[in-house]
C-alpha cells in the first residue's frame, strides 16, 4: 500500500480525534469547573465510548458479511463519523441543559454523548478493519504506525486551536468552536473516505473475530497470560484515569483560564510524541521492552506524584513540567507495553490474546476515569476541592506502583517457551 493512501487512512483517525479532543481537554472542565456538576457525572458520561466498545465485534463481523454497494467499510465509517462528529457537536448544548435543569438535561446529555459514543466505535472498528483489508501483513504496523502519530499531531494541533479560539471564555464562543471543530472534523474525514475503498474489492487479509467474552475467558485460563491481563487494567487505568480530571484541577489549584488548561492536552501529548519518538529511534536499541515498561511507568508514577504535589504546596511552576513527565513517561510505557503485549500473543491465537488486551485498554480507561470522578467527588466532602484532586493523583500513583510491582513477577520468556512447547505437543498429537 502507497504512503498516500496510508497518510488518507491517518486522515479517518485524525478526524475522530478532532471530535475528541474538544470533550476531553475542554467540556469536562467546563461541566466540573464552571458549571459546578459532578465529577463522577461527567466522567461517567465521557467514557461512554468505551463503555459501547464491546459493540465493535459485531459492527466488524456485520460489515463484513453485509457490504453496500460494492463496499465493505466506507458506509460503515461514513455513517460512525457522522455520528460520532454530529454528536460531539451537540456535546455542549447537553452540559448546559445539565446546568439549567438537570434530569431532563442528563437524558438529553445520556442521549448525545450515547450517539458520540456509538458513532466513536463504529467509526474506529471500521477504518481500523479497512485498514487490515488493504495492507498486505508486512506493511501493517508501518501503517498502524502512521495512523497514530497523525492522531498524536492532531491531538496537540486541536487543543492549541481550541484553546487560542476559546480567549475569552463564553458559552456562545464555546458552542462555535465546537461546531468548527466538527466541519473540520467531517471535511478531514471526507477527503479522507472518498474513493479509498475500491469498490468489490478482495481483502488482503481475513482475521477471524472473536468476542471479548471469548478474548477474555482465553487469557484467564492461562496464569501467566492472566496476571499480565490484570498488570495492564492497573497501568492503564492508573495512567489514563487523570484525563477527566486534569483541567479541572488546573482551574481549581491555581486558576488557569480555558486556554491555558486546554494548553494542557498539548503538553501532554507533546511529551507523550517525543517520547514514542525518542524510543523508536534511540531507547529501543539497548533498553528491553519489560525494562522500558518499568522505566517509562516509574516516569509517569513521579509525574502523578508532582502534579498533586503541586496544588497542595501551591507551587504553580512545576504543575506543566509535572504534566510533561506525566506525558514523557507515558509515551515509554505505551511503546514498551504495546510490544509486550505482542510478547504475549502466540501465533496460533492472534486474534483472541489481541482481542483481550484490546478489552483490558478499554475497560482500564473506562474504569480509571470514572474512579477518578468518584474518589475525586468523595475526597472534595473531607479535605476540599483542591486536595480532593491530589488524592485521585497521588491514589493513581499509588496503583501505578503496585501495577509495576506486578510487571516484576510477569516472566514473557517463560509464557512464549510455554505455549511453543504446548505447540509441540500439539503438533506431535496431530502426526500421532
Amino acid at each position: 500500500m502507497s504512503w498516500f493512501k496510508m497518510i488518507r487512512l491517518g486522515m479517518l483517525h485524525v478526524a475522530v480525534a478532532i471530535s475528541l479532543v474538544p470533550i476531553t481537554g475542554v467540556l469536562n472542565r467546563i461541566m466540573i469547573h464552571e458549571l459546578g456538576l459532578m465529577a463522577s457525572i461527567v466522567a461517567a458520561l465521557i467514557i461512554l465510548p468505551h463503555l459501547f466498545s464491546p459493540i465493535q465485534v459485531f459492527i466488524g463481523q456485520f460489515s463484513d458479511r453485509h457490504p453496500f454497494w460494492g463496499y465493505r467499510r466506507t458506509p460503515y465509517i461514513a455513517l460512525g463519523l457522522l455520528l460520532c462528529i454530529g454528536g460531539a457537536a451537540l456535546t455542549p448544548f447537553a452540559a448546559f441543559a445539565m446546568d439549567a435543569s438537570f434530569w431532563p438535561g442528563l437524558a438529553l446529555a445520556l442521549l448525545v454523548f450515547g450517539i458520540w459514543g456509538v458513532g466513536f466505535n463504529t467509526a474506529v472498528v471500521s477504518y481500523l478493519s479497512l485498514a487490515s483489508d488493504m495492507s498486505p501483513s508486512h506493511l501493517r504496523s508501518r501503517t498502524i504506525a502512521v495512523m497514530w502519530f497523525m492522531m498524536i499531531t492532531a491531538v496537540i494541533g486541536t487543543a492549541i486551536g481550541t484553546g487560542r479560539a476559546l480567549e475569552p471564555y463564553s458559552p456562545e464562543r464555546l458552542i462555535e468552536v465546537f461546531a468548527i471543530c466538527a466541519g473540520v472534523a467531517l471535511t478531514i474525514g471526507a477527503l479522507g473516505l472518498i474513493g479509498l475503498e475500491p469498490r468489490n474489492a478482495i481483502p488482503l487479509s481475513h482475521e477471524e473475530r472473536y468476542s471479548a467474552a471469548e478474548s477474555v475467558r482465553t487469557v484467564v485460563r492461562d496464569p501467566l497470560a492472566r496476571r499480565f491481563f490484570v498488570y495492564l487494567m492497573f497501568m492503564l487505568a492508573a495512567i489514563l484515569g487523570q484525563d477527566v480530571l486534569l483541567e479541572p484541577y488546573g482551574a481549581q489549584a491555581f486558576g488557569m483560564d480555558v486556554r491555558s488548561t486546554t494548553q494542557l492536552t498539548a503538553v501532554w501529548g507533546g511529551a507523550t510524541l517525543l517520547a514514542l519518538l525518542l524510543h523508536g529511534i534511540v531507547f529501543s536499541r539497548w533498553l528491553s521492552n519489560k525494562r522500558g515498561a518499568m522505566i517509562g511507568g516509574s516516569v509517569a508514577a513521579v509525574g502523578l506524584t508532582l502534579i498533586a504535589l503541586s496544588g497542595i504546596l501551591h507551587i504553580e511552576p512545576l504543575f506543566v513540567p509535572a504534566i510533561a513527565l506525566l506525558g514523557f513517561g507515558t509515551g515509554i510505557a505505551t511503546a514498551t507495553n504495546l510490544a509486550l503485549m505482542l510478547d504475549m500473543t502466540t501465533p496460533q491465537q492472534v486474534g483472541l490474546f489481541i482481542g483481550a488486551w484490546g478489552v483490558a485498554d478499554a475497560a482500564a480507561r473506562g474504569l480509571g476515569n470514572l474512579l477518578a470522578g468518584v474518589i475525586r467527588d468523595l475526597a472534595a466532602l473531607v479535605v476540599g476541592p483542591t486536595g480532593a484532586y491530589a488524592t485521585v493523583f497521588l491514589i493513581e500513583a499509588l496503583i501505578l506502583c503496585t501495577a509495576l510491582v506486578m510487571l516484576r513477577a510477569i516472566d514473557v520468556s517463560a509464557f512464549r517457551s510455554q505455549r511453543r512447547e504446548l505447540g509441540q505437543l500439539v503438533a506431535a498429537m496431530g502426526d500421532a
